[in-house]
């Protein structure tokens, strides 16, 4: 299964800076194939770019560092992730607790990587994980969010939680407590198409049928992300956005 992704970050119409930060490999690093990340920083004084930036460091840093031989199967891929999504909510944590400037600082997390037609994936925040077959596309991660939690229990609707004033609270972050509530797992990609990561720059603004329907153009993946960034500005471009667009086999 030849794997391929490709990732572009746009700072928005309405930020000053871009807090988002993505990291594309289709090398191998360390014990995984391939990886892709992306994370949405928060916090004051430019903190969410340091928050982003420093998560994913450390994030990839643990995973040279720690596991950079040997083969490895799909559930230790998902273990070193997880591990790794650990030592990046330390990192984060302890530059927010001994950088005044950083106080309170923190970024969602979304990983994956692909290994005989597996995914494999860990996830902290708001940013999401999809996989799109011909027929649907699934978001795969949850959003740890206050409305997310909202329209579990049946308080609001998915249309109401879009528009909600509270949508963008997170319950759960990478670096904003000494420990972290990490979801993972495996999922076969058989009938899938593509895997997409992105933040909630991206969805925010889209809805999954938008994304759907780009995804299923027929244009190469950079100009299905290319599309999806245009669609997400011409909507208003509240926040920065950032896509991972990841295929297999030929465009």
């Amino acid at each position: 299964m030849q794997v391929f992704g490709i990732g572009k970050s746009d700072i928005g119409k309405v930020r000053a800076n871009n807090e988002d930060t993505i990291y594309v490999s289709n090398e191998r690093l360390g014990m995984l194939p391939n990886l892709f990340v992306v994370a949405d920083g928060m916090g004051g004084h430019n903190a969410g770019e340091v928050a982003s930036l420093g998560a994913v460091t450390a994030f990839c840093n643990h995973l040279a560092e720690n596991h950079a031989s040997a083969e490895c199967d799909s559930e230790c891929i998902r273990q070193i992730l997880t591990q790794s999504l650990v030592s990046a909510n330390e990192h984060v944590h302890g530059d927010a607790q001994n950088t005044p400037d950083h106080a309170g600082m923190g970024t969602t997390l979304s990983a994956c990587s692909i290994i005989d037609n597996m995914l494999i994936f860990t996830h902290v925040g708001d940013s999401r994980i999809y996989i799109a077959g011909n027929d649907e596309i699934t978001q795969l991660s949850r959003d740890h969010t206050l409305v997310a939690d909202m329209v579990e229990d049946g308080s609001l609707t998915r249309q109401e939680a879009r528009c909600h004033p509270n949508k963008n609270i997170l319950t759960r972050a990478v670096g904003t407590d000494t420990g972290v509530n990490i979801d993972d797992g495996r999922v076969s990609l058989e009938g899938a198409k593509y895997v997409l990561l992105c933040s909630d720059g991206l969805t925010d603004m889209l809805d999954d049928s938008d994304i759907y329907q780009i995804l299923h153009t027929d244009s190469s993946m950079e100009a299905k992300i290319e599309m999806m960034i245009a669609k997400a500005l011409e909507a208003g471009g509240d926040d920065n956005i950032s896509v991972i667009l990841i295929g297999w086999g030929c465009e």
